[in-house]
């Protein structure tokens, strides 16, 4: 079951104090959508006035087309999982799965199928008997999302799930949310400061700021077509190098100095006039050490450090006017001294003094 979810110039005020400014946004039916942004950036409350667990202080939330901002949290159709596994220590997995609809007075014999059913897409079939004390951080928080599924509800909630575990397992129970996700067909909705699960798991990231929506769109759409500096700089690892520009020439190519050298761009980008401050943005990734055909020079590096992860190697140093950046580079190599770095034209952002795109690339 899916279902559509809108949000209607939605804010949310804590006193005098204004923390969700005006959002609107729609969420398809069926949709993966995730909610990122750094810390007090707005996005867990947003998730919890869309669960009722906070009010609504301005605005409309629909659900299905209708207007839920009175209903309760429990006549809603939602089911949450949190950060906390929030398990009862003295019942059994079984008994944690069940208790929720047991207190509600469902059917035994209903209460048997539906936890069978969650425990079979889990996989935890063989741990029902165990007590939480005996799981694994893995293992509590496929209980804690069991619990949230023999809800059958329409719409899931996930409250940053994975910040407990160690890496390994946050990767394993990524592919395991996101494979859930395509079994069940629901409507989710994923609350993460980690822009890497963003990137994997999202039909539709939504980037967040100060209670501020930066941009909304696919993980590639952010990745290759940022709407600001903002979003350009947090999706992404390592994040966009910037580097402070001035426009040289306009026309049907800009050209830019950038520490007194001609960077060209072959497009023309409107607004922009001869002498204007501007950031030329480069991924690290689309930075090479060495030349290539349709690459241009960016200039001398002085590199500064190196790190070799095993299938990729970053180069960390300074542009010739001491302008910060990095390179990441495919393979194990050692680089010292200094080192030209090419780009490609084509690869090149420019956002202007407020921090606007100027020129996404194709």
């Amino acid at each position: 079951m899916s279902t559509k979810i809108e949000l209607r110039n939605f804010v949310k005020k804590f006193g005098s104090v204004e923390v969700i400014h005006g959002i609107d946004l729609e969420i398809e039916p069926g949709e993966f959508v995730v909610f990122v942004g750094p810390s007090g950036c707005g996005k867990s409350t947003l998730l919890r006035m869309i669960a009722g667990l906070e009010t609504i202080s301005g605005g409309d939330l629909l659900i299905a087309d209708k207007r839920v901002n009175q209903v309760d949290a429990s006549e809603r159709g939602i089911a949450m999982v949190f950060q906390s596994y929030a398990l009862y220590p003295h019942m059994s997995v079984y008994k944690n799965l069940a208790f929720g609809l047991e207190t509600i007075g469902q059917p035994k014999a209903d209460i048997a199928r539906r936890v069978e059913h969650a425990a079979g897409i889990l996989q935890i079939g063989h741990l029902l008997d165990r007590k939480p004390k005996q799981l694994s951080g893995g293992q509590r928080q496929r209980v804690a999302i069991g619990r949230a599924i023999v809800r059958e509800p329409r719409i899931f909630l996930f409250d940053e799930p994975l910040s407990n575990l160690d890496a390994e397992l946050r990767v394993q129970m990524r592919v395991e949310i996101s494979q859930l996700h395509k079994r069940l067909g629901n409507t989710m909705i994923y609350v993460t400061h980690d822009q890497v699960e963003a990137m994997t798991m999202a039909d539709k990231i939504v980037v967040l700021k100060d209670g501020h929506i930066m941009q909304a769109g696919s993980p590639l759409d952010l990745y290759n077509r940022p709407a600001n500096r903002f979003v350009a700089g947090f999706i992404g690892s390592p994040h966009m190098n910037f580097f402070d520009a001035t426009v040289k020439s306009t026309g049907e190519r800009t050209v830019f100095d950038l520490d007194g050298r001609a960077i060209e761009v072959p497009r023309r980008m409107d607004g922009l006039g001869e002498g204007d401050k501007v950031e030329i943005g480069l991924r690290p990734e689309h930075l090479r050490i060495d030349e290539r055909p349709g690459y241009e020079v960016l200039g001398p590096i002085t590199t500064e450090l190196q790190e070799n992860l095993g299938g990729q190697t970053l180069i960390y140093g300074r542009t010739s006017g001491d302008q910060r950046l990095i390179i990441a580079q495919n393979g194990q190599m050692k680089v010292e001294g200094q080192v030209d770095a090419w780009f490609r034209p084509d690869d090149v952002h420019v956002f202007d003094t407020s921090g606007r795109t100027i020129r996404r690339p194709d």
